[in-house]
């Protein structure tokens, strides 16, 4: 089983580094849209909270 786990995150590791030297540009905005979206689900982890306690 750690043996499959370590070929994984290995295969996973050299499709993230193909991606981003093959299309960059694209790899910037898949980010930019990841980030986009913690930074929502923060906020609105932080409004809830701030309902909950007003």
């Amino acid at each position: 089983m750690e043996k499959a786990k370590k070929i994984t995150l290995w295969v996973l590791g050299v499709f993230v580094a193909y991606t981003i030297i093959h299309s960059p540009k694209r790899s910037a905005e898949l980010v930019q849209i990841g980030f986009e979206g913690i930074s929502d689900a923060a906020k609105s982890v932080g409004e809830f909270m701030t309902q909950l306690i007003s």
